[in-house]
């Protein structure tokens, strides 16, 4: 009796011969060029041939250009101390999102617990501060926070080998487990974590280089800034790489990257170690731009920020994740000096983005953009005023009944009257109450009538855009 092969045996041997042919063919055509080895090197020109380079990315170069130009001027806009301390957070932020982004945006791994790297850099950071300051190392200042970048690099190898060895929600609770973990040792290891005073530390260390201790607030922003540009252009840089373009596939579609002979496992544990590096950067700068490490940078807080802001900002964008971290310093800063129910907004904000806007605010950005590239944006304006007028309208009535309920709660002893917008309410009042819920309800209707003809705008506008794609294609 014949035997039968089967269908999937049959396959994989073709499959088998077919690349053993065409690497025959390769090794042939190789061996058959002039120069042996060297063929695989491109041919030099011969003479009336000449060669043809590509022109450079002009864009790309105005706006690396502009964004080094932002880093350089902001603290000469905004001279005040609590300013130039924002710009400080803001750089650090940058960084910090940007090293998360690498795990969630470029290779789709959700962590719940990356404030660990960041945080265990900055406890290495500042007890290295304290070393140097001791007279027992000699190391420039400048370059402590690359001490806290290894050490976020030692804790992701130690750590992602074992989180990167399951995906998706496995995964996630993984990190998540690590991070309440790291967060319990750091109240029974106070010899480290330094209980719940902290870590403190003197970064004016030694005699001053050009002038230059670091004691000064705008120093440390511009050493700050530095670092912030280029751990920015290294971490561009690497979505350009093969192994940038590799984890982006193990994102999309892991299965098919197996088949094809790459260990998914090592391609998300590589860009962990890597996102761990610069997390740990960004915690060494922190260490130095307040003196003081607290338990706080390695709590689940920490890590939310970073997951909630890098959302927000556009996770499946670069540029995204710079968008985030400047929120979260203003959200942080700003917002919660402004009132006790900030938490209550941002929560309310991150509701509406995932409903309406799920690829963040760097999508709706390149969005208009592409509506500004075919001249259909101009038309959109009148629209996008009376929404921006609806939400407005809606925002003050909404707030007001949050402000009176939370006046309510917590100031109960200073009596019901309360100031709002400059207008004096009384929390326990029926008409301020029904003048909130009016304003509120108004603004609703309104922006409900205004979105739904936005929606037939914008749907009329993509349509034109799509045949005048097909009609340039066509041409």
């Amino acid at each position: 009796m014949a035997a039968v092969i089967p269908p999937t045996v049959a396959t994989t041997a073709a499959t088998v011969a077919v690349t053993t042919a065409v690497n025959a063919t390769i090794a042939a055509n190789a061996s058959a060029t002039p120069g042996g080895a060297a063929a695989g090197r491109p041919p030099r020109a011969r003479r009336g041939e000449t060669y043809h380079f590509k022109p450079h990315n002009v864009g790309r170069w105005l706006i690396w250009g502009f964004y080094a130009l932002v880093l350089i001027v902001a603290p000469l806009m905004w001279t005040s101390s609590l300013a130039q301390t924002m710009l400080s957070q803001i750089g650090i932020a940058i960084i910090a999102c940007l090293s998360y982004n690498l795990l969630l945006g470029q290779g789709g791994m959700l962590s719940f617990g990356h404030a660990v790297y960041s945080g265990l850099g900055a406890y290495l950071a500042i007890h290295t501060l304290n070393v140097v300051g001791a007279g027992q190392l000699a190391l420039p200042v400048s370059l402590v926070p690359i001490v806290g970048g290894f050490a976020g690099l030692f804790f992701a190898a130690l750590f992602g080998y074992v989180s990167t060895k399951k995906s998706g929600t496995p995964f996630a609770m993984i990190t998540l487990g690590l991070a309440e973990l790291i967060w319990s040792m750091s109240l029974m290891l106070p010899e480290f974590f330094g209980g719940e005073g902290g870590i403190s530390s003197n970064r004016v260390v030694g005699k001053a280089v050009w002038g230059i201790s670091f004691g000064p607030q705008i120093q440390v922003y511009y050493l700050i800034a530095i670092y912030a540009f280029v751990c920015t252009a290294l971490l561009f840089a690497f979505t350009r790489t093969p192994l940038g373009r590799m984890l982006n596939a193990v994102r999309d579609n892991p299965e098919r990257v197996e088949f094809i002979g790459y260990d998914t496992q090592w391609v998300r544990f590589l860009a962990f170690l890597i996102a761990g590096f610069f997390a740990g950067v960004s915690g060494g700068l922190s260490a130095l731009n307040f003196e003081i490490v607290t338990a706080e940078v390695v709590g689940a807080a920490r890590s939310g920020a970073y997951l909630l802001f890098t959302f927000l900002g556009g996770a499946t964008f670069f540029f995204g994740p710079i968008i985030g971290a400047v929120l979260m310093v203003v959200a942080l800063v700003l917002l919660s000096e402004l009132t006790k129910a900030w938490l209550l907004y941002l929560g309310l904000v991150f509701l509406f983005m995932v409903m309406y806007a799920p690829g963040g605010i760097a999508s709706l950005i390149m969005m208009n953009l592409r509506l500004a590239a075919f001249g259909k944006l101009r038309a959109l304006w009148p629209s996008y005023l009376g929404l921006a007028g609806a939400a407005l309208t809606m925002l003050v009535g909404g707030s007001a009944m949050v402000e009176m309920l939370y006046h309510l709660q917590l100031n109960e002893a200073l009596g019901p009257q309360m100031k709002y917008l400059g207008m004096a309410l009384n929390a326990r009042s029926v008409e301020s109450w029904f003048g909130a819920g009016f304003v509120l309800l108004t603004g609703l209707g309104l922006f409900e009538l205004l979105r739904r003809q936005f929606r037939a705008e914008w749907d009329h506008a993509q349509e034109e855009i799509e045949k005048e794609i097909k009609r340039r294609e066509s041409l």
